[in-house]
């Protein structure tokens, strides 16, 4: 087992923004450790976050942070908590039930950075997407790096795990979902109606949407773009999207 895997079992939570965003999200944190000695504003809410909740506070030098550590960026502090779980498809149709709102999904197809994985759960909090689905293969899981990544909103977003991404899709579109896929071959995106129940479909840095995956989509969008390279990284162009579907629900 690798250590992001050892660190999703665990729970281990590194860095400032990340800590305090468990707790104010409501995470069961059983224990944090904050290098002896540092103070700034964020450690300091640690401490009286700790405090008010009766969680032990560990003071400790900066050898045993960076030997706890597994993402090699801990900021002077590690919170130990309750492991990353996922959630089920029908969680995140439940979550936009509940809000009233028509369900607004990211599917990941076979992302394998952590770093673009956290930005993506992000962005999916930002733009109030209810939830991210991704495949249980070929594309990296819950991880230390991706909490991170994520400053905080894995803590917000509910994210599900399938065994087949373009059945996955089948089975929503019978639930009235659309699909956006993104492809540089597609049409511009102003051109498309992206309103209503919407899943953003975004592919892997380089090799894109899967042949499956892009087939089930109704919608094959594209980013304007006018620069000497030919596309953009994969979290970037999730925002772009995301945000034009924001734009085209809001004005809807």
């Amino acid at each position: 087992m690798d250590m992001e895997n050892k660190a999703a079992e665990s729970g281990q939570i590194e860095g400032r923004n990340e800590v305090i965003e468990a707790f104010r999200s409501g995470k069961t944190i059983e224990r944090v450790y904050i290098l002896d000695g540092s103070h700034d504003g964020k450690l300091d809410t640690i401490r009286r976050e700790a405090k008010k909740a009766g969680i032990r506070a560990d003071f400790v030098d900066r050898k045993r942070l960076d030997s706890m550590s597994l993402t090699g960026n801990h900021q002077g502090v590690i919170a130990k908590a309750a492991s990353y779980g996922y959630a089920e498809v029908d969680d995140i149709l439940e979550r936009a039930s509940e809000k009233g709102e028509a369900p607004f999904i990211f599917l990941l197809d076979g992302i394998e950075d952590p770093h673009n994985l956290g930005a993506m759960i992000r962005t999916a909090d930002l733009a109030g997407a209810h939830g991210v689905i991704i495949p249980r293969d070929r594309a990296v899981g819950l991880t230390a790096t991706v909490a991170r990544a994520s400053a905080g909103a894995i803590n917000y977003v509910p994210v599900a795990k399938v065994t087949n991404l373009s059945r996955t899709m089948e089975d929503l579109k019978k639930r009235g979902m659309w699909f956006a896929g993104a492809d540089m071959d597609g049409a511009l995106m102003y051109d498309c109606d992206l309103t209503g129940p919407m899943g953003l479909v975004i592919g892997a840095e380089g090799t894109g949407l899967s042949r499956l995956v892009k087939e089930k989509c109704d919608h094959v969008v594209r980013i304007p773009t006018s620069g000497n390279i030919d596309s953009l990284n994969a979290s970037v162009a999730c925002g772009v999207l995301a945000f034009e579907i924001v734009r085209q629900r809001t004005m809807r």
